[in-house]
């Protein structure tokens, strides 16, 4: 049985999927320390298992994981930004002071994938614009974008606000949690 965060959030999908006959689709970077070992300094585990609990209880849809690792960083440069953040830079500020700019992803390679499916006309489950963007530019029709709130904990609240404020990302509970 799905949570009801999950129930709430596959009925809204349900009627845009009915409304636009779109599919609902994931892009999901790579993060090790995210999606396998759970850190809670990013968001990146707990929106791969939200959206991968949303496919299920919608009945299907697509995740496409990228090997983008660290907005394409790579793993040993993550640890890095990571010392940086330790240090008080953001996300963004401690990729710069690497020499990387403030998102290396490239979406092309998803809107490819997302073609040789035949899947052109999608519902994005995203909280990030650039995908949005990224993937229109490409010839991907973004029938809707549905939101994957995660958890915003005292470990990610840095992280999380400096994504909304300096890369536009949509959290509609960042505000709520802003007690950190």
């Amino acid at each position: 049985m799905a949570s009801p965060e999950v129930q709430l959030a596959s009925q809204r999908i349900r009627r845009v999927q009915f409304s636009v006959n779109a599919t609902p689709v994931r892009l999901h970077s790579a993060c090790l320390t995210g999606n396998v070992f759970g850190s809670r300094r990013c968001d990146c585990g707990d929106q791969l298992r939200l959206a991968l609990a949303l496919l299920e209880d919608l009945g299907g849809g697509i995740i496409l994981y990228l090997a983008q690792e660290a907005r394409r960083l790579g793993l040993a440069n993550k640890m890095r930004t990571y010392q940086s953040q330790d240090d008080g830079l953001d996300t963004f500020d401690a990729n710069t002071t690497l020499g990387f700019d403030d998102d290396e992803r490239d979406y092309g390679i998803a809107a490819r994938m997302l073609r040789m499916l035949d899947c052109t006309r999608i519902v994005l489950l995203t909280n990030n614009p650039a995908k949005l963007d990224g993937l229109t530019k490409a010839g991907i029709e973004i029938a809707s974008r549905m939101p994957l709130d995660a958890p915003i904990n005292a470990d990610n609240h840095r992280y999380m606000t400096a994504k909304a404020e300096r890369a536009g990302h949509q959290f509609d509970d960042l505000t709520a949690s802003s007690n950190f």
